[in-house]
């Protein structure tokens, strides 16, 4: 399976449309969403072209191709307009044998770990910044953190990115579909 993962929309219409650009022309068969879709946050400045209804209208029509979990910014009345589930604190993925805990980051990230094993993968959306790191697991094990960045509003000086999982390989892109970087799963922690 042909895997996106997209992170922090925040309720803007301009790099949904991006993203939703990228999602098709990577042709990709799911869109894994790590939370904050269609509220900025108190923290955040408005992003481009900030218009929550505008992201429902284009996200809803997707339902089928849609996997989500929540962000701190998620809550119930969200779930009243989306058509698809945005509620759920994490999502385990088992892909080409690896193991992939999947959440938005507020709650489980490397300083608060779920149960990981060895060779499992973190994958957190949150902090806005791309990430792929060594993470020792509670037991010493090491384990990988990814971070695919933010959709609208990256911080750190990275790129509006998301990534791709295809055949064992992730690829952390910019909304343009630009390469920055490739890991193997079978390269191992």
């Amino acid at each position: 399976m042909k895997l996106m993962i997209a992170s922090d929309i925040h309720g803007s219409a301009f790099y949904c449309r991006s993203m939703i650009e990228a999602f098709e022309r990577e042709e990709a068969d799911r869109l894994l969403l790590l939370g904050d879709i269609l509220y900025h946050g108190p923290r955040n400045d408005l992003p481009a072209e900030y218009a929550p209804k505008k992201v429902i209208a284009m996200l809803n029509p997707l339902k089928r191709n849609l996997l989500c979990v929540r962000g701190n910014c998620d809550t119930e009345v969200d779930q009243m307009v989306l058509e698809f589930p945005v509620l759920a604190e994490y999502c385990l993925l088992e892909l080409d044998g690896q193991t992939i805990f999947a959440t938005h980051g507020h709650t489980w990230n490397p300083a608060k770990q779920p149960m990981l094993k060895g060779g499992d993968i973190l994958l957190n959306g949150h902090t806005h910044v791309p990430a792929n790191e060594e993470l020792k697991t509670e037991s010493g094990e090491v384990c990988r953190y990814m971070n695919p960045g933010s959709v609208s509003i990256p911080k750190e000086d990275s790129p509006h990115s998301y990534m791709i999982y295809d055949k064992g390989t992730f690829y952390w892109k910019n909304l343009e579909g630009e390469v920055y970087q490739t890991w193997k799963t079978d390269s191992h922690c």
